[in-house]
């Protein structure tokens, strides 16, 4: 890893070497927080979690051949090298700013409220046509995740394209100071982490926090359908790039044909011309998304045919409305997370499904004081999908499907708990079902997809 010596990297945490010194100048071949993942020439970063503390494997680690280890404590006679530092988290942040630096290449930081992985993945797919490209991985987009995504990269990579989640003020200050973008995409300002950030207006303050650590003459791409976003002038002195579905933003989509859950097609226009797209996962937030990819692809040079592969060799990630066939179902996952924006987005595709069309929703976390009202919410549009079942799970939930039956909606189900669900599902859907199994990750909906899947 490049430059990150053991003094180097005690230096940039503001950390205190202790060890033998002819290791100081010795560079480390990885960094994880996870002992079961050592290599030899690692150094490893023990974090104090609710259920166990890092420092309890630094031993372990050692002995698996790690080059060395942060310590919060005083291990000064250990037999290996420490670098004693106050706060773990606090220097792997630091850490990667550091060696972000080093390498010295361009990053793409993408936000929102909705839509920030998959257009994660269509940026990344598009610009993979010209460049050697590493892109977050998971959900690994949180001060801690971000870091770890930063420590992926190598000097072969030729750009980064870097997803960043936030959930209260200042994380996004915390998260764009490591990342330091050359291009800031920003998908959408919605309903999300309402508890913390009160309404929209709170939303969008704390998603452009990531303006004030924009690199240079650096881009802005942000999607001008949003009235929040749109409402944007200049960052930096420099004015933003607008994509959407409205003509009068430089970069647009028109003729744009719904194939059902195979897909979307459309025409994507440029300032240097228009080509026609196939994008293969479908609904119309990856028209979005590859507007997005578009947008960037524009800005890295990339010319419209290389840009146009990228989007048509899109691949769903699981948990975000990935396709599953068996001999029984269609299976849609779109369960890794929730809130009302994405539960319309999903419903809305799944009304273009051939056959039986059965919703199964869970609670949506974090919405704060209007929690009840917008899951009502989404009730009342789900009636209005022509769905043949909607099935509720969740105390939350309640409300979405006394909404969905106050619209007029005659099968509904409501249920209090995912135990209860797994026990009911197998009466309620039928062979032939397309079915989308969607809330937020605490409500552990993969188990609703393996049991559809194993059936």
């Amino acid at each position: 890893m490049k430059n990150l010596t053991l003094e180097n990297i005690a230096a940039a945490c503001g950390g205190t070497y202790q060890g033998p010194e002819h290791l100081r100048q010795q560079c480390v071949s990885s960094i994880t927080t996870d002992s079961r993942k050592t290599e030899p020439g690692c150094l490893f970063v023990p974090i104090v979690g609710s259920r166990a503390d890092g420092h309890d494997f630094i031993p372990q680690v050692m002995e698996a051949g790690a080059l060395a280890s942060l310590s919060e404590k005083d291990l000064k006679d250990a037999p290996y090298p420490v670098i004693r530092v106050q706060s773990s988290l606090q220097a792997v942040k630091d850490i990667a700013a550091y060696y972000l630096k080093q390498l010295d290449i361009p990053v793409v930081g993408i936000t929102g409220s909705v839509g920030k992985t998959s257009t994660k993945e269509a940026i990344a797919s598009v610009l993979s046509q010209k460049y050697r490209v590493l892109k977050t991985q998971g959900n690994f987009n949180n001060e801690l995740g971000l870091p770890l995504t930063v420590f992926r990269l190598r000097q072969e990579d030729e750009i980064a394209v870097l997803e960043m989640g936030i959930s209260d003020f200042g994380e996004m200050h915390r998260l764009a100071s490591i990342a330091r973008p050359d291009i800031c995409v920003i998908t959408n300002i919605g309903c999300c982490h309402l508890e913390n950030l009160g309404d929209r207006d709170g939303v969008f303050r704390a998603k452009t926090e990531i303006f004030d650590h924009l690199k240079g003459q650096g881009t802005v791409i942000l999607n001008g359908d949003d009235d929040k976003l749109a409402a944007v002038k200049q960052v930096q002195g420099k004015p933003p790039v607008f994509f959407g579905l409205e003509e009068k933003h430089p970069i647009h989509a028109g003729r744009i044909e719904s194939r059902g859950l195979k897909g979307t097609a459309c025409t994507i226009c440029t300032p240097v011309g228009d080509f026609d797209v196939i994008i293969p996962i479908p609904g119309q937030h990856m028209v979005y998304n590859a507007l997005a990819g578009t947008a960037v692809g524009l800005a890295f040079g990339l010319d419209l045919d290389q840009i146009r592969r990228g989007i048509e060799s899109l691949q769903p990630v699981n948990g975000r409305f990935h396709m599953i066939e068996t001999d029984q179902y269609t299976i849609v996952d779109d369960c890794y997370n929730a809130n009302p924006m994405s539960m319309k987005a999903s419903l809305q595709i799944l009304r273009d499904a051939l056959g039986r069309k059965v919703a199964v929703l869970g609670d949506m976390g974090e919405l704060g004081i209007r929690e009840d009202a917008l899951h009502a919410e989404v009730g009342t549009f789900a009636a209005s999908c022509g769905l043949d079942l909607l099935i509720c799970t969740g105390p939350h939930c309640a409300y979405m499907a006394q909404a969905a039956r106050k619209a007029g909606m005659e099968q509904v189900v409501h249920l209090e708990s995912l135990e209860e669900l797994l026990n009911r599902l197998p009466g309620l859907v039928k062979e032939g079902d397309t079915i989308l199994v969607k809330a937020s990750h605490y409500m552990h909906f993969e188990k609703v997809v393996d049991a559809l899947q194993n059936s």
